[in-house]
């Protein structure tokens, strides 16, 4: 079990919450995953999977009559 840390770690490591990195190891997105009980265990030198979509841009700003954006 030396080369694996729990979810917590991962997620202070990837920036994420532990309930993201969960929800990733549930989905099967973290290669070499396994859980034990209720805790994740994570290779130590398992890579951050990539987001299935990219983020769409927030809604336009919304104009008053007359005012015109160029």
């Amino acid at each position: 079990m030396d080369n694996f840390v729990e979810a917590e770690a991962v997620a202070k490591l990837w920036g994420i919450s532990q309930r993201q990195v969960q929800a990733l190891c549930k989905q099967g997105r973290i290669e070499g995953a396994v859980k034990f009980g209720n805790t994740w265990a994570i290779p130590k030198d398992a890579k951050k999977p990539s987001r299935k979509y990219e983020l769409k841009p927030g809604p336009k700003p919304k104009t008053t009559e007359g005012e015109q954006h160029g």
